[in-house]
């Protein structure tokens, strides 16, 4: 058998973004969407405006929404046990579920009946200066600068673009304080504009559509998560760039000689497990073979921190070899 290096971490399994990436982004979401909250509930109050009163429903569902996330974090990061050999991860997406449904209904379901509310019984808003005062993009920014810098550095791993990484991650943290940002940027957007068009025309008409819409939104940006959370929780096979990045990782291994079959689902947020069939080098009796096996499934847990399960099988002298990674030559 020819030399070949140590085998590295296949592309994207390498250098994953620790958990504590996702730990800072919820952090930091749940300080600015408490602050951002807080104002938007005193000039609702002061102004009577609808469309504020539909942003400070959705910063407090948001706010909610954080702590269900981070205790998804923390019962995900809980370690194997006898009754759950892998591991918990999948509870993070139980919790990043009942934070989606309370997005749809304290901020989706709840600005949509006050902006009826204020069309069947309109009220004139006033002191217009305090809400714009409060339309600040800068709280709002900073959370979503955050989750955008955690959601950039994970894409470029897998050869993504932002947006489409945070469609198709496993780590439900990261999606939702992305879309509960970018949706608060918009509604920010919406709030601003109904505020204004009420005071030109001193009617609540265009308020209360602003709030319609921001619950509209809302209730939108809820069922993307929470279709999101159902894929998960009922078991999902891991995209192609990371069962591709998985398969090559283990063709560089030593006695590797091919791939014949990969089943990489995931299990939790940055949590793999790998079943596969392969081909070792040389002709071994089944004793010994089963031991190079374990072997094989050891160096590739310890390769990659994402990968928490590895049960590998022989091939069978028929089988072909997956398309893509093979054993390299000798140079």
């Amino acid at each position: 058998m020819a030399d070949r290096e140590a085998p590295g971490p296949g592309p994207g399994l390498g250098a994953v973004p620790a958990a504590s990436e996702s730990v800072r982004t919820v952090v930091v979401a749940l300080v600015a969407n408490t602050l951002i909250a807080v104002a938007k509930s005193g000039a609702a109050v002061m102004t009577g405006s609808a469309s504020l009163a539909a942003e400070a429903a959705h910063s407090w569902a948001d706010t909610g929404n954080e702590l269900f996330l981070v205790a998804a974090g923390r019962r995900a990061a809980r370690p194997p046990d006898a009754g759950h050999p892998l591991g918990h991860g999948r509870e993070a997406y139980v919790w990043s579920l009942f934070a989606a449904i309370g997005l749809f209904v304290a901020g989706g379901a709840i600005s949509v009946s006050h902006g009826v509310q204020e069309l069947l019984h309109p009220e004139p808003a006033e002191h217009f200066a305090i809400g714009y005062a409060v339309i600040s993009f800068v709280l709002e920014g900073i959370s979503y600068l955050r989750s955008v810098k955690q959601a950039r550095e994970a894409a470029r791993l897998l050869n993504r673009d932002v947006l489409e990484h945070v469609m198709a991650t496993s780590d439900p943290t990261l999606r939702a304080v992305f879309a509960e940002d970018a949706a608060a940027l918009i509604g920010l957007v919406i709030a601003t504009l109904g505020l204004a068009a009420h005071q030109l025309t001193g009617s609540a008409v265009p308020d209360a559509i602003g709030s319609i819409l921001v619950g509209v939104l809302l209730t939108a940006v809820a069922f993307v998560l929470i279709n999101s959370n159902r894929r998960f929780l009922v078991g999902q096979q891991a995209g192609p760039e990371v069962v591709g990045s998985v398969a090559e990782l283990l063709a560089r291994q030593p006695d590797v000689d091919r791939v014949t079959a990969l089943r990489v689902e995931v299990v939790g947020p940055l949590m793999l497990s790998v079943i596969g069939r392969v081909d070792l080098a040389g002709d071994e009796v089944e004793s010994l073979l089963a031991v190079r096996l374990r072997a094989v499934e050891a160096r590739l847990r310890e390769a990659s921190p994402v990968i928490v399960a590895v049960v590998l099988g022989p091939s069978a002298p028929d089988e072909p070899p997956l398309s893509g990674p093979t054993r390299p030559q000798a140079s």
